[in-house]
């Protein structure tokens, strides 16, 4: 029987197995992000003390991301994946024990978010190197669509909804105690799936760069690529604005409304079904002829629902407003995966996706971190303005600033096969200088 398009990449074994670790790993982190929250509340911790703990998991997260870029180009991928998921296993187990025992403290939970956090940053580029050597070329994009529609719906939504029936049946300590569970399960997949060799090509008789070279080679071709260059600033800014009053003050606006860990799982539910099924609509359809332009407007306009949270206490209003943040959001991310594979070179796309994460979630810790502070500065309500309004801005902004029309006119990626990209020295000038490939066109704009 042949399998639609969507699914066709899981015809393949190996891709299979990695697809069930990814899907355990989006469920753990699902059910981490609703144990830590109400662990914070259980211990009595405020808004401050909830932008602490979340700060530090974004900040490990962070530090960690560029080296992983590094060492997906050196090391067995599987290997790094295998060690996020003991890694997250191993932590959460601590803290479910500490918490079940009655003697968690607040600064326990801390450094499990920090080691939790690190381990994401050793995940995104591991797995980005991965999947190119699973699949054949043609099955990318259904790669894309898959896990497009996968991720929010096991991250946003399954994940936080297991884990707010545990927390409201039982205790956070047993939703972190499933956590745990859950990252060995991806742990087991991991160990079956077949060793790839590491694809990387040096001259002979030439050592390979050190991972410092390798770093400064991919921030070169980000720098020296406009399109891209002002994509990841206009995320870092739009995330600075949104993430931490999603994350930080969301359970709150809900408590205010008579809510609990329950409806907060339900509000991150939506949002993970709202961003489903804007993945599985962008994927049925061809991609946008001004796919830049569409791309950053769906990120920025799509967080205007966000003001809905600070002027209302109805639940159901509240959920539309998540599902419609999670729909635009995750379709413009189906979008973006498809440019990289398109328009990045493939010796460069993992150090690529690693400085993608890393630009791009840079001022993320920050914003956790300044959630709880600017809510008391301008109240809660005008928090929730600032991440709903700025975004569309910063992304007009954007467009214009690197005058996007112009280059996805001049690069379009609805029409035909695309030419090979050069290799991952070929962007190189004779002096060391980045410079952008052919295919990008006209240089950064004086």
């Amino acid at each position: 029987m042949t399998l639609p398009r969507a699914l066709a990449p899981l015809r393949h074994r190996s891709y299979r197995l990695l697809a069930a670790a990814m899907a355990l790993s989006l469920l753990t982190q699902g059910l981490w992000a609703i144990a830590m929250v109400w662990q914070v509340v259980a211990l009595d911790g405020g808004p401050g003390a909830l932008s602490l703990v979340a700060a530090l998991g974004s900040g490990g997260m962070l530090v960690m991301t560029l080296l992983g870029g590094a060492l997906a180009d050196r090391v067995p991928q599987r290997h790094l994946l295998l060690l996020v998921a003991l890694l997250q296993g191993g932590a959460t187990s601590v803290a479910a024990t500490l918490s079940l025992t009655g003697v968690l403290e607040l600064w326990h939970l801390a450094v499990v978010a920090l080691v939790d956090g690190a381990a994401l940053g050793l995940f995104y580029p591991a797995y980005s190197a991965l999947v190119p050597a699973l699949v054949p070329e043609g099955d990318l994009l259904a790669v894309n669509g898959l896990e497009g529609a996968v991720r929010p719906v096991l991250g946003q939504a399954a994940g936080p909804a297991v884990a707010g029936f545990l927390v409201a049946a039982w205790s956070p300590g047993a939703a972190m105690a499933g956590t745990a569970a859950t990252a060995f399960l991806a742990a087991g997949f991991l160990l079956v799936l077949p060793l790839t060799p590491v694809r990387r090509e040096h001259a002979d008789g030439a050592p390979p760069p050190g991972l410092v070279a390798d770093v400064r080679e991919g921030v070169r071709y980000v720098v020296a690529t406009p399109w891209l260059l002002a994509t990841l600033l206009f995320a870092a800014v739009m995330l600075l604005a949104f993430m931490g009053p999603f994350e930080v003050l969301v359970p709150f606006a809900i408590e205010d409304a008579g809510g609990g860990a329950s409806q907060h799982a339900w509000v991150l539910a939506a949002f993970g079904l709202g961003g489903a099924l804007g993945s599985l609509l962008v994927a049925s359809w061809r991609l946008p002829r001004r796919y830049l332009t569409v791309m950053n407007l769906l990120w920025g306009v799509g967080c205007v629902p966000m003001v809905v949270f600070g002027f209302t206490t109805d639940l159901g209003v509240m959920l539309v407003a998540a599902a419609a943040v999670g729909a635009t959001f995750q379709a413009g991310m189906v979008i973006w995966g498809t440019l990289l594979q398109r328009r990045v070179p493939p010796a460069l796309l993992g150090r690529v996706s690693s400085l993608d994460f890393f630009v791009s979630l840079s001022l993320m810790p920050l914003s956790m971190a300044l959630a709880g502070p600017l809510s008391e500065l301008v109240g809660r309500s005008g928090a929730f303005l600032v991440a709903g309004l700025a975004p569309p801005v910063f992304a007009v902004v954007a467009i214009w600033a690197a005058r996007l029309p112009a280059d996805e006119l001049a690069h379009p990626l609805d029409v035909g096969r695309p030419e090979p990209e050069p290799s991952s020295a070929a962007w190189m000038g004779d002096d060391g200088a980045g410079r952008a490939p052919v295919r990008e066109g006209e240089p950064w704009p004086s």
